[in-house]
């Protein structure tokens, strides 16, 4: 496939969207970042929204019967970020 130019002048009308929407407010950022998220997802299979509730209530009666101990998100959160940095 041979690849195609375009000047200067004439941006991806994408990367024009883009620069104006990291201009908004966040409260209108999210909300369009919401928006253009739920409209990717309507091929998303039609029973997933049962099976994240029954996952959920799964998940809940774990932490209710003591199978698992809850874990502050801080902690998770930290413990992802350590994992992403490099450490060489």
């Amino acid at each position: 496939m041979e690849a195609v130019w375009y000047p200067l002048h004439m941006a991806d009308p994408a990367s024009k969207l883009e620069a104006k929407a990291l201009k908004l407010p966040p409260e209108q950022r999210a909300r369009l970042a919401e928006r253009l998220i739920s409209s990717l997802d309507q091929s998303a299979d039609p029973d997933s929204d049962a099976l994240w509730i029954r996952e959920a209530e799964r998940r809940l009666e774990e932490l209710e019967s003591g199978g698992v101990e809850p874990v502050l998100a801080e902690r998770v959160i930290e413990k992802a970020r350590s994992s992403l940095r490099w450490n060489p």
